[in-house]
This record gives C-alpha cells, sequence and structure tokens, in this order.
C-alpha cells in the first residue's frame, strides 16, 4: 500500500518527495482505524474512477492527499478539515503558487460537510470519490463501519449511536453524489446507510469496540 502511494505521489510531484512521505506519516498515525493510507488510497482510485476530462484530475487527487491530513480525535480546534485546509495551502503553495495551493485547500474544506454547488465540478469529484465506500458491497461496508467505531472508541455506545445516526439521516436527506458517474452509486449507497441506520437504533450490529 505505501509504494504504491509513493508512486502515486511521485506522479503528483515528483521533485517533492518529502511532502509525501510527510502525509503519509500523518495518514500512518496510530488512532486512526478508517481515516488511514488505505481510505486515501480508495479516495485515490475513486478519483481516477469518477473523473471526466473537464476535472482537474491533479489538484482534486492533491486535495485527496490532503483531506484528511490532520484527523484528531477529539478535533483539532479549528476542526480537521479546516487545520488540513490550512496546511495545504501553508505546504503546496512554494510549489504550486498560491492560487492553485488556495484552490486544494478550497477543495478540503468542502469535504466537511459534502455540500457541493452543481458547477463545482472539481469539488463534486472530490466528494464523490470520499463517499465511494458507502457504495461497498455489505461485508466492505460492515468493515468501514467498524473501522469509524474504532476510532470513536472512547465514546459511550449510546451516544456515538444517536450521533452517528444524525449524520447519516443527514447524508440521506440529499443526493450523496454529484457527478454522472458517481450517480450510479447511489442505489448501494442509500441501502448501506438505511441498514446501517436501523442497525443503530435497533441496537444491533457491531456494538461496543474490542480493540
Amino acid at each position: 500500500m505505501t509504494a504504491r502511494l509513493r508512486a502515486a505521489w511521485r506522479d503528483l510531484c515528483p521533485y517533492h518527495p518529502g511532502l509525501g512521505e510527510r502525509l503519509l506519516q500523518r495518514w500512518s498515525e496510530p488512532h486512526r482505524h478508517y481515516h488511514t493510507p488505505t481510505h486515501l488510497a480508495a479516495v485515490l482510485a475513486a478519483v481516477d474512477r469518477l473523473a471526466e476530462p473537464h476535472h482537474d484530475r491533479e489538484l482534486v487527487a492533491l486535495a485527496a492527499w490532503y483531506h484528511d491530513a490532520v484527523y484528531d480525535l477529539p478535533p483539532d480546534p479549528l476542526g480537521n478539515e479546516e487545520a488540513s485546509a490550512r496546511l495545504a495551502e501553508t505546504e503546496l503553495a512554494p510549489v504550486l503558487g498560491p492560487q492553485r495551493a488556495g484552490e486544494v485547500a478550497r477543495l478540503v474544506r468542502v469535504t466537511s460537510e459534502h455540500r457541493v454547488d452543481a458547477h463545482d465540478h472539481d469539488a463534486a469529484l472530490l466528494c464523490d470519490a470520499d463517499l465511494a465506500v458507502l457504495a461497498g458491497d455489505p461485508a466492505d461496508y460492515r468493515t468501514y463501519a467498524e473501522a469509524v467505531r474504532r476510532e470513536y472508541r472512547e465514546v459511550p455506545e449510546a451516544d456515538f449511536r444517536a450521533g452517528r445516526a444524525r449524520i447519516l439521516d443527514a447524508l440521506l436527506a440529499e443526493p450523496l453524489f454529484r457527478t454522472a458517474r458517481g450517480r450510479e452509486l447511489e442505489p448501494a449507497a442509500r441501502r448501506n446507510l438505511a441498514a446501517e441506520i436501523a442497525e443503530l437504533r435497533s441496537g444491533s450490529g457491531a456494538g461496543e469496540p474490542t480493540d
């Protein structure tokens, strides 16, 4: 996994390997269970699958690298997405120039709520790639949900279930995917979300994390 991600970074920023190494160190922090290099690789792969000619794939891929670069629990006082966006702007300005670095940071900020304007094509691509996990087969979706629970292992079970159900309800209240290819994922993602909500509210499912 790490070797593939290093190769992907070299394709994006061949003259700045140190940036990629520092990002991989962030993504590999021990408190992460879902927001890991595996998630990063999955988002990058989804960007490639969902992208069309009008997308700026370089910027979206860079935003994918940075979108969870800061992932503190409890969250950074700024919010993890805002802290990640500021990190992107600071580190990428000398590489891309301030305008393109600022656009990467803007894309990162959009992942805070995944609310995208209809004409914001690059943000739509990033958000769709980030949410593509929701459309996995039931076994893969359960693995994802269990990993999220482990990241919040300090949260009491009842509080986690209530909060997680609210988040998933909010996702279901709007279209999940905005790109043409991403919209093909909508039915499977909605089935998975509805099933998890039912488990959360019934008290069944994975239960307390065990590791």
